[in-house]
Parts: C-alpha cells; structure tokens; sequence
C-alpha cells in the first residue's frame, strides 16, 4: 500500500514539474528573449521550486556539500538523473551545459538553453563533435561562468559501470581552467527512468578541482577515481551499493 500511494505521489509530482516548466516558460519568455538575465532568473526559479516540491510532494531532501566554485571553472559531474543538473544549477552562480543536440529542439528547454549560453554536440559524429565543443565553447566563454560536462556522456543508474569520455578532458586542456569533479547520489532516489520517486537525502558533492597542467590521461584517471569513489560513498550513506546489495 505504501509503495502505490508514493508511486501515485510520484506521478503527480512529475505531472507537476513539468506543468510548471511551462507556465514558468512561458511567464519569463519576453524577459528571457531580450536578457540571459531573464533567462537566468527563470530556469534558477525553476530549480529553487522543483526541489521544494520534490521535498514536500514525495520526501526528497537536497544537500550540496563542498566548495561551490564561483569562478570560471570545468565542472566535470557525475550524471544519474534530472535532480543532478538541478541541484547543479541552483548551486552555480552563471551554469552552462555541454548537452546533446537534440534538446535544442525540445519546447521551452531549448529556447532557454540557448539563452544561457549551453553548447550543444552532436553525440554521432564523435572526434568532429568534440572539435567543435572545443571552438562552440571558447567562443562562448566571451562571458563568465562554470561549464558543466558530463564526463560520461550521459545519465548512468547507480551501480552501473560506464566508461569516461575524453571530451571532458579535451575542454581542460583547451580552456585551461581548473576542472571541478562534482560527485551525486541523486540516482538512488530519482531514477532516470520510470515515474517512482523515493524519499530520502540526494546529495550532490563539488570535491577539490584539479588544476590546470595535468597531462590528459592521468587527468581522466583521477577525475573518474575521484568522482566514482565519491559516488559510491554518497550512496552507500543512504543504503545503496554498487553491486545492488541494499
């Protein structure tokens, strides 16, 4: 019994959010169209409210630990499911996004992902998408402000193994800004797929930044040790284990 009425909590929550998306889409376009201010504000409106209503419709807390970086740095993050880039997000004080091509068609997140500056890459084309990152990005740093990249390419359940991309590392060496790794537990609790959502603690960690000059590929073993040793400790604060032992 308990089981169903969170999942009907669930499905009402989700209905929620992005009925509110919308609304809130829709409210702040004539402000986002003309400033990233107006831009900014919104989407940070948006995260400061679903994170309330995740706490108050199906009993998920968030918790932000570490030094949140403020300068112009790479975060490289680990991604488990939409709760991660929120919490990001609100965190951040000017966030910008390396995410796929395709969410640039999507209503309302596309035009505002626009507007904030986020780069998109077309996941397909491999070496030519990430030549391309580099130049999108180091145009777009014309402005200050923390690019988040997903070193594995995408959102990855808890206890799933999945390798580190080189993208992640490429951006370190060509902007030569600190890389900040950012560690989450966030999976357990908001799954990447399916309607339940589990109450408890999801905790995103901003760890200590590894800082430029580091050679590439002792830099993406230390950013993947780093993150995925993290990881594994936040979810195991709450219960959960790689191996699926609960």
């Amino acid at each position: 019994m308990a089981t169903a009425f969170q999942w009907v909590r669930s499905l009402i929550f989700m209905i929620t959010i992005y009925a509110w998306m919308l609304i809130l889409g829709i409210v702040f376009a004539p402000y986002a169209l003309f400033t990233k201010r107006g831009a900014l504000q919104a989407c940070k409106t948006y995260a400061r409210s679903t994170m309330w209503l995740a706490r108050w419709m199906v009993g998920i807390r968030t918790e932000v630990r570490g030094t949140v970086p403020v300068d112009e740095v790479v975060i490289g993050a680990k991604h488990q499911s939409f709760l991660d880039i929120i919490i990001i997000f609100d965190a951040i004080p000017h966030g910008k996004f390396i995410m796929k091509k395709e969410l640039l068609w999507t209503p309302i997140i596309g035009m505002y992902a626009r507007r904030l500056g986020c780069i998109p890459v077309d996941r397909g084309k491999k070496g030519a998408a990430v030549a391309k990152m580099v130049k999108d990005v180091a145009k777009e740093f014309t402005e200050p402000g923390q690019l988040v990249i997903y070193p594995q390419g995408t959102r990855v359940a808890p206890g799933v193994q999945k390798p580190y991309k080189v993208g992640t590392a490429v951006l370190y060496e060509g902007l030569g800004f600190p890389c900040v790794p950012v560690a989450t537990n966030a999976g357990v609790f908001w799954p990447r797929t399916g309607v339940m959502r589990k109450p408890g603690l999801a905790i995103v960690d901003f760890l200590d930044p590894i800082e430029p000059g580091v050679a590439r590929n002792e830099f993406l073993g230390r950013l993947e040790s780093v993150i995925e040793t993290r990881s594994d400790a936040l979810m195991k604060e709450v219960g959960f284990v790689r191996d699926g032992v609960h």
